[in-house]
């Protein structure tokens, strides 16, 4: 019998943005994707739960210039 699968957000676009250090297909973290296996369902549901606002605000981010801009408008 195999163990259950774990609920996951992973689309298998697995892309670290170097602005926003999130995963631009599940927008999860490095240390969350490393620790994944080991947090609990309930850990796992909060996280996914906060996924679809944390990236919609990188890409919000993104298409405003991120960081560089920013630096660029404080000059």
């Amino acid at each position: 019998m195999s163990a259950p699968a774990l609920s996951t957000p992973c689309v298998q676009v697995c892309v670290i943005d170097p602005l926003s250090a999130l995963c631009i297909g599940c927008g999860r973290t490095v240390k969350e994707i490393t620790a994944w296996a080991a947090m609990s369902e309930a850990e796992r549901l909060a996280v996914m739960a906060g996924l679809g606002e944390r990236l919609a605000r990188a890409r919000s981010r993104a298409s405003r210039g991120g960081r560089v801009a920013a630096r660029g408008r404080l000059s």
